[in-house]
């Protein structure tokens, strides 16, 4: 079983990414939340956005609500993280995660409640 960020990059001060994370090994996605989180140099992990398992809740740290967007196709099992309006402090290293909650109709983003991690993505915005 494996998560894989992608998407990352340099970028302007309001600029756009979209990662995505791409799993693999999994019977279905489906019966996984799916979170985003970041971690800036010298600073801790923070957890920026998840998504339920049917993708009816989301949730989002207020530093990027309406700026991310947080998605995911489970056909394609993969969760996507639309950022726009980026801004300098969004610069971080960004890992997704899994955790099982098929019958859980919210998410919750807590680091250590996570089944599965992915390696990050580099995203590094400009001013």
């Amino acid at each position: 079983v494996q998560l894989q960020a992608s998407g990352g990059g340099l970028v302007q001060a309001g600029g756009s990414l979209r990662l995505s994370c791409a799993a693999s090994g999994f019977n279905n996605l489906g019966y996984f939340a799916i979170s985003w989180f970041r971690q800036a140099p010298g600073k801790e992990r923070e957890g920026v956005s998840c998504i339920s398992s049917s993708g009816d809740a989301t949730y989002y740290v207020d530093s990027v609500k309406g700026r991310f967007t947080i998605s995911r196709d489970n056909a394609k099992n993969t969760g996507y993280l639309q950022m726009n309006s980026l801004k300098p402090e969004d610069t971080a290293v960004y890992y997704c995660a899994a955790d099982y909650s098929l019958n859980r109709s919210y998410c919750i983003v807590d680091h250590y409640g996570m089944d599965y991690w992915g390696k990050g993505t580099q995203v590094t915005v400009s001013s």
